[in-house]
């Protein structure tokens, strides 16, 4: 599928006038989901190095490049939603501090990055595949959403093999798969230290998402902190979530 590059777009990442990022309305453009595990994010200043797993156009990497000074890597099985990554990146002049790599992130633990990271993120794709069910007919989405090239078996066990031990796997996925999630993560010998659910609105019956943390070869111990509501009920964002898209480093 041959992309249109006349249709890409330079954005600003939330309101941080200061980054900024390629998007193509045909092919990839972030979803608030990722700018929520961005910032669901803890970094300190032990952390060295994080790798996001399906870096889609980079923001994820955009976003941490204002919470911390790590090496950042991230990886996209996609060429040309790599090369996005790979322009918005030098476009911002980070260069020095964010590596885009192309390629399927199974297996890329034996590119010399086995338990080398501390952090490890991923907005994977939610939805199982069934190629007679209903998927997007766009190459680029369909990959992006549905578990064509990575299930969350993949994504777990990856993340156990890139991690240093005790180190953080941050995943913002689908709330009705959470059973499923808590079985890998668990048979992975990963303890969720963190969860935090989010809602549509607060007058929402289910929740959407959910924000993990979890530990690798840590024992159990788990917060489920405040839920978070992107929406109130006049359709305007909330305030914390208005808190997030003009993100300041306070760190």
């Amino acid at each position: 599928m041959r992309v249109n590059q006349t249709m890409e777009l330079i954005h600003e990442l939330l309101g941080y006038e200061n980054i900024k990022i390629i998007q193509n309305p045909e092919m990839f453009s972030f979803s608030l989901d990722s700018i929520l595990l961005a910032n669901f994010v803890k970094t300190n200043s032990k952390t060295r190095r994080i790798i996001d797993l399906g870096c889609g156009n980079a923001p994820i990497p955009l976003f941490l490049s204002l919470k911390t000074k790590a090496d950042i890597i991230g990886i996209e099985i996609q060429a040309d939603v790599a090369d996005m990554a790979i322009r918005s990146v030098a476009m911002n002049g980070l260069e020095k501090q964010i590596k885009i790599i192309n390629a399927d992130f199974k297996d890329i633990y034996k590119n010399e990055f086995a338990n080398t990271f501390d952090i490890v993120t991923s907005n994977p794709p939610y939805f199982k595949y069934n190629p007679n069910g209903n998927i997007n007919k766009n190459e680029y989405l369909t990959i992006a959403r549905h578990e064509v090239k990575a299930t969350l078996e993949d994504v777990v066990n990856e993340a156990k093999k890139l991690l240093v031990d005790g180190g953080t796997f941050y995943m913002v996925h689908r709330a009705e798969r959470l059973a499923e999630i808590v079985k890998e993560l668990s048979k992975t010998n990963f303890a969720i230290k963190k969860m935090q659910f989010v809602y549509t609105k607060a007058s929402s019956k289910e929740a959407l998402l959910i924000l993990l943390e979890a530990k690798k070869n840590r024992l159990e111990g788990m917060k489920v902190i405040e839920p978070l509501y992107v929406y109130e009920d006049n359709g305007e964002y909330t305030e914390i979530i208005k808190k997030i898209f003009n993100f300041k480093n306070t760190q």
